[in-house]
């Protein structure tokens, strides 16, 4: 096996039929983020709190489940900072003849391109946190962000060369339907956008906000205004 170590993995759910698209799959929770985002429910992956799971321990798993797992999605947390490392463990759980689902939020374009150029990603979903404007995404993601990295992500997904979706959770007061448009018309040309509501979990990183989920109605209305960019449909309502 290669020196994996360098990658920690925090959390691993065994068996999934939600987060990865018409597989079966098992999902490794990554630790470490290069957001703040206020509303995420999983401030203890973020800071990388949680426990460390033994690569080992991960791949001897994967291995028995061959056969009855079809794919393994990587999330965080932020996967892309690993950098290198994380080719390398994808590498390996393509080797198990597995497919791989990898949830970014779109920072690290030049990783994405190597890892889609090198066939190691067979879907990815990519986190757009809001409207693309530097006032509109340090809202959503509690620091500054490089925006001009986003659209790199963005219209390197739209080539094509892996299936993929955009998807944003919509979240109150830091949303509106004006941003869920705006945002739709910078993936146009994308295959999927999907808006997902907001669920607080009760650990969010800011405790100092109260957020909601904006209204069924609302969140259906402004789906139906952003299929005019790309074709959008609402999750978790």
């Amino acid at each position: 096996m290669a020196d994996t170590k360098s990658v920690r993995i925090c959390g691993m759910m065994k068996t999934t039929l939600l987060d990865f698209p018409g597989k079966v799959a098992c999902t490794l929770f990554l630790a470490g983020c290069n957001m703040r985002c206020p509303f995420c429910h999983n401030p203890r992956v973020v800071y990388g709190n949680d426990e460390i799971i033994n690569t080992e321990d991960v791949f001897s798993f994967l291995k028995k489940r061959r056969g009855i797992l079809d794919g393994v999605c990587i999330t965080g947390g932020e996967p892309t900072l690993y950098g290198d490392p994380l080719i390398t463990f994808i590498k390996e759980i393509k080797e198990l003849g597995y497919l791989v689902k990898l949830d970014t939020n779109g920072t690290s374009p030049s990783l994405l391109r190597s890892l889609i150029d090198m066939r190691l990603l067979d879907y990815v979903a990519m986190d757009v946190k809001s409207a693309l404007t530097e006032e509109a995404y340090t809202r959503a993601c509690g620091v500054s962000v490089d925006i001009q990295k986003i659209k790199e992500s963005i219209s390197l997904l739209k080539e094509g060369k892996t299936d993929f979706e955009f998807r944003t959770t919509v979240v109150l007061p830091l949303h509106t339907k004006e941003d869920i448009i705006l945002a739709a018309k910078e993936l146009e040309g994308g295959k999927r956008y999907f808006l997902q509501s907001f669920v607080d979990s009760g650990e969010l990183i800011s405790t100092d906000n109260e957020f909601l989920a904006m209204p069924k109605e609302e969140m259906e209305a402004a789906a139906r205004e952003a299929s005019l960019y790309i074709p959008t449909s609402v999750r978790g309502i």
